[in-house]
């Protein structure tokens, strides 16, 4: 099976990793818009690669763990709310 990953195949969990691994802050209150299109870019920087999205992640946890809950609770939240009624949230 392949790695590669599509925005239409992710699930929620995978679609707040993306957003985690974004520069948007939740003190921006970005958009849907805005949200939607940094998801994207993120999923086409790590090449649509599976292992290279959750590595990104993981660094990201790992270098700041005070504020890895919170900020992937947003992340989750938010593309729960973003994505509702989608099938790239289910």
């Amino acid at each position: 099976m392949s790695n590669t990953l599509t925005l239409t195949s992710l699930n929620v969990s995978e679609l707040a990793q993306l957003l985690f691994a974004t520069r948007l802050q939740a003190s921006e209150r970005p958009t849907s818009e805005q949200i939607r299109a940094a998801i994207d870019e993120r999923l086409c920087a790590c090449g649509g690669d599976r292992a290279s999205c959750v590595a990104f992640v993981a660094q990201e946890a790992g270098d700041h763990p005070e504020a890895y809950a919170a900020r992937m609770r947003w992340a989750l939240r938010t593309v729960t709310d973003v994505y509702s009624g989608c099938a790239a949230a289910v």
